[in-house]
């Protein structure tokens, strides 16, 4: 099965878009450049996608919570739950 990587391919500038296929790369330097990302957004983002890859490759959603503890083990599974379910904020 294919994982998802944190990074995609660097731009010009050498800063990798986290958020490639969401916006293009020249729109995340300018963000990035005045620091108009949050980190913590970014990271949910990406957990969000890996999480949507698992599934749609069968994964049982426990394991697919387990393997992205592993990838984020500062997180606890709950903490990974709420994010991919977006139980921490509105829809």
């Amino acid at each position: 099965m294919q994982v998802l990587s944190n990074n995609t391919s660097p731009s010009a500038n050498g800063l990798t878009n986290p958020l490639d296929g969401l916006i293009p790369d020249e729109v995340y330097v300018v963000l990035e450049e005045h620091r108009l990302l949050s980190e913590k957004g970014v990271r949910d983002y990406q957990i969000r996608q890996k999480f949507r890859h698992y599934r749609e490759n069968s994964v049982p959603a426990y394991d697919a919570i387990e393997n992205l503890r592993e990838e984020y083990p500062y997180l606890q599974f709950d903490t990974i739950r709420k994010i991919v379910y977006k139980l921490n904020g509105k829809r």
